[in-house]
């Protein structure tokens, strides 16, 4: 039989497509699972177990989150990117990555199809399709529940017509766990006005006490928490669950989906929330006004076209350059407070501070011109208005 590579989560709808592909299409079925900080090592082992059970001949478990960090949350940090300045791309910069593998393990086994269990209507199967199409042309591409448009309740009898009853019961959020945020989907997102509940958030608050933490950046990068280093995974995963237990991070982001009808998704993010917002004020202490203000025009394209799936546009390694080359003097140190259900930045220290100079305090002391020549800069600053209202009288 013709081998098949099927993106697997171990849920309902990936569940029916290895039975759909192995009996309804004939295909040998290869299963697997690219984790992205998402899964558990028991929860790895429970999904391969299942995968076998429902026919995978073989499951491979994937985790790539040295990968996922050094490939895009870097330069997500590096461009404090959230869309809409809200979302830091959880859930969609991880399905890029995931698809890379997918792609990878269907060529390292010979397979002549990838598949994988997104819906039609929704920003995944976009993500998927267009790295498999850029990656690996001569692979079809099966997608069983966009083609069979198929209920859950159909999906189930489906499933139980060859023995599997495992149990299906719809949670009633919809919870995608990776190391970069965690995407919270309810009845409430499906509305305009309606705000997720307390107890729709996985992590609830433990803590009530004020408690002060020190971010360590160096080129940008996340080497240390409270004056511990190591490497910025493990950083990241610290911190998660340090500011989890304030149930920080939680919104919902409202964006325009790929294919262009609007979408309402929860989120709680602690972690990149509290490292962007922290590496982007160290930013304003380091960086001159035009570094800051270039790197926000293309940290916002990079941004989009990550979330919509173009990562391969070579344009995206430009501006990856770009960002990197901005980190230089981007070290310091970042104090923030805990608080519950949200955090203040305290300062910065920085050996590249520039607000440490010579030449004055902003509002107080000027240590580097004279008072002439500041009338004399502004008067020659504001000559392109005079110009102006001298030629055209309007009313201000």
């Amino acid at each position: 039989m013709d081998k098949v590579v099927l993106a697997y989560s171990g849920g309902l709808d990936t569940s029916f497509c290895v039975k759909y592909l192995k009996h309804e299409r004939q295909l040998e079925v290869y299963t697997i699972l690219v984790n992205t900080g998402g899964f558990s090592e028991a929860e790895l082992e429970d999904t391969e177990k299942r995968a076998l059970e429902l026919g995978s001949s073989a499951h491979v478990n994937k985790t790539i989150l040295e990968t996922f960090y050094q490939k895009a949350i870097k330069y997500l940090v590096f461009g404090n990117v959230l869309k809409n300045n809200t979302y830091p791309l959880s859930v969609s910069a991880e399905r890029i990555f995931q698809a890379i593998e997918v792609i990878n393990y269907a060529k390292e086994i010979g397979a002549k199809y990838i598949a994988h269990g997104s819906t039609g209507a929704g920003n995944d199967q976009i993500r998927f399709d267009v790295i498999f199409q850029t990656l690996a042309p001569e692979i079809e591409i099966l997608t069983p529940i966009r083609d069979l448009r198929l209920s859950r309740e159909q999906e189930v009898d489906y499933l139980k017509q060859y023995g599997v009853n495992y149990s299906w019961e719809k949670a009633q959020y919809s919870i995608n766990k990776g190391i970069w945020g965690t995407s919270v989907g309810g009845k409430e997102t499906l509305t305009s006005q309606n705000p997720l509940p307390e107890e729709a958030f996985p992590s609830q608050l433990q803590k009530s006490e004020d408690e002060e933490v020190v971010l360590h950046f160096e080129k940008g990068e996340l080497i240390g928490i409270n004056a511990l280093k190591n490497d910025p995974v493990t950083n990241i995963q610290y911190l998660e669950k340090l500011a989890s237990a304030f149930a920080i991070g939680r919104d919902i982001h409202v964006g325009d989906t790929i294919i262009g009808i609007k979408g309402r998704v929860g989120f709680e993010a602690a972690a990149p929330l509290i490292i962007i917002k922290a590496h982007h004020l160290l930013e304003k202490h380091v960086l001159t006004k035009w570094q800051q203000y270039w790197k926000e025009q293309l940290a916002n394209w990079y941004g989009m076209l990550l979330h919509e799936g173009n990562y391969l546009d070579p344009v995206m390694r430009n501006i990856e350059a770009f960002l990197t080359d901005t980190q230089k003097n981007v070290t310091g140190e970042v104090t923030v407070k805990l608080k519950p259900y949200h955090f203040i930045l305290q300062g910065v220290e920085s050996a590249y501070d520039l607000m440490k100079s010579d030449f004055g305090q902003y509002g107080e002391m000027n240590n580097n011109w004279t008072a002439e020549d500041a009338k004399g800069f502004i008067k020659i600053y504001g000559n392109a208005n005079k110009i102006y209202h001298n030629i055209n009288s309007e009313k201000v």
